[in-house]
């Protein structure tokens, strides 16, 4: 099932693609934007696979949006422009399709998407040592990781439901090496976080949307280490 958002500026195109993606079969709209701001701020939290990006917007283009979408979500850039073409797929986007957007063109896109979320899956399994035995874990289901407070070669798992899977004597510079490198970020020598889960941040601080037992977020220390690092993910 193809669960895709839509981010464009003007009204009528957000009109005129919903239209179309309902007369596909196995495609779900499941939210649209005309703001890139309001999606960025939001995306991370929606349940869909598949961002459609108009390129050309005031304040923010859908090149710089697509920078910071997790590779999970795979893109799909419309543009009037033919000039974008080769910047476009420089981000290893799934397809760029011309404005004005035909049926037909558009169930081209979603097939190729069909294809490489399929495939990105399959990748996206990785098979630990774990305190349960041997684990397959799906990676976009890791919110946090840091290390065990019972054995510091061990690292706790804490995936989006809040279950919590030990990795055996395993350190973070291998871990990382694992991970999709733009999914997840070392924040400090003993945290590691999806940006999957953080809500805000500043220089010195991440809040994440993990709520802790006080029912609060969860508040993570930027490393002096790690701080030039992760302003360059964040495009700070």
């Amino acid at each position: 099932m193809i669960k895709c958002v839509i981010l464009d500026d003007e009204l009528l195109a957000i009109s005129y693609l919903k239209l179309l993606c309902e007369q596909i079969d196995n495609v779900e709209v499941v939210k649209a934007f005309n703001d890139p701001k309001v999606f960025l701020n939001e995306i991370n939290e929606l349940d869909c696979n598949i961002c459609i990006l108009d390129i050309e917007m005031p304040g923010m283009t859908g090149l710089q949006v697509a920078e910071l979408i997790p590779d999970s979500k795979k893109i799909i850039f419309t543009t009037a422009y033919k000039e974008y073409a080769a910047e476009a797929f420089d981000l290893n986007v799934v397809d760029y399709v011309r404005k004005p957007i035909k049926k037909e063109r558009l169930i081209q896109a979603f097939e190729k998407a069909k294809d490489l979320l399929q495939n990105s899956q399959k990748k996206s399994l990785i098979e630990w040592n774990t305190n349960i035995g041997k684990t397959i874990i799906f990676t976009e289901q890791i919110a946090y990781i840091k290390t065990s407070e019972i054995d510091s070669r061990d690292k706790d798992i804490i995936l989006n439901d809040g279950t919590t899977i030990v990795l055996k004597n395993l350190n973070f510079k291998n871990l990382l090496e694992m991970l999709p490198s733009k999914d997840f970020a070392q924040v400090n020598k003993k945290e590691i976080i999806a940006l999957s889960s953080i809500k805000a941040f500043s220089t010195n601080e991440i809040i994440t949307t993990i709520t802790t037992e006080g029912e609060a977020f969860l508040k993570l220390q930027i490393g002096e280490t790690y701080k030039n690092s992760l302003m360059e993910m964040f495009g700070r």
